[in-house]
């Protein structure tokens, strides 16, 4: 690939979906935007490069956004925070939120709907625990087919097999022909929306916990700080954030702190964004 094509490529899905591609992450580009260069009719990376800095086929700009930044998801992925989440986060939403009997929930960068319907699937389980209260798990995504998907609640037996236990599988699930498909009642816990991490946040609403795992290790700290500061907008001050295990707030945010002895949730800290804290950048409508 030439410099300046690769030059414009990081440039473009930085700009827009706030991925950071390094040279050494060069491969990428072949390996995920090819499939679209064929179904285009083009015959090379260059050809498609070129259509994307005319900038006219906005359908071709937003599948090769989605094609980069499609990532990999499975059923109460590193089960340690679903765990924390039924057995800490839960309880202590419980009583602080006992007059309010209401709960907030937003997944950021959901991709297919693991994810959401994992903590689903904790809150059904909890029902006892949570009788009379009025719970919403938001799901959030760039990608459209990735939005399609999650809210199909469609998952091949290999999707099943990854993290999902096998009584959860049989008790929420019924198998679809070679596929199997969430319980409609269960997918009805979950509202999914197209969004884009680089657009304005606010029209989310408010959440009392958010995850955000394993998405802020493609940003630069100048956008990890930016999102941050957005997403504590959209928080109590006792709310609680998810990040991914390789991911931290320290050095990036004055937003959160670090909850002792429990890996990967923050708090928020008594600073606040200013008011009308919006846009990252001109990235486009949400889901752009």
């Amino acid at each position: 690939m030439k410099p300046d094509d690769f030059d414009f490529a990081s440039q473009f899905f930085k700009d827009r979906s706030g991925l950071v591609l390094t040279r050494e992450k060069a491969y990428l580009l072949e390996s995920r935007l090819m499939p679209v260069a064929r179904k285009k009719g083009l015959k090379s990376l260059e050809e498609l490069i070129a259509a994307m800095r005319v900038g006219r086929d906005s359908v071709l700009l937003r599948e090769v956004t989605e094609a980069m930044t499609i990532n990999e998801s499975f059923f109460f992925r590193d089960i340690k925070p679903f765990d924390l989440f039924r057995n800490t986060v839960l309880p202590r939403f419980l009583q602080s939120r006992a007059s309010k009997k209401a709960l907030r929930v937003w997944c950021a960068a959901c991709s297919s709907g693991q994810e959401p319907y994992s903590l689903a699937m904790i809150m059904r389980e909890e029902a006892a625990r949570l009788a009379g209260w009025r719970n919403e798990i938001v799901g959030t995504d760039i990608s459209s087919e990735m939005v399609a998907k999650a809210k199909a609640g469609l998952y091949s037996q290999f999707e099943v097999q990854r993290g999902l236990p096998i009584q959860l599988l049989v008790k929420y699930f019924k198998k679809e022909g070679d596929l199997w498909q969430i319980d409609a009642s269960l997918r009805a816990m979950v509202r999914y929306r197209e969004y884009n991490l680089l657009t304005d946040l606010r029209g989310l609403g408010g959440f009392d916990v958010v995850f955000c795992r394993n998405v802020l290790i493609y940003f630069d700290n100048e956008t990890k700080a930016k999102v941050l500061a957005q997403i504590r907008g959209l928080m109590p001050d006792d709310g609680i954030l998810f990040l991914g295990g390789a991911e931290t707030v320290l050095g990036i945010s004055d937003y959160f702190k670090p909850i002792p002895d429990l890996r990967g949730l923050y708090m928020p800290t008594d600073r606040k964004p200013a008011a009308g804290t919006a846009a990252l950048s001109q990235a486009g409508t949400p889901g752009a």
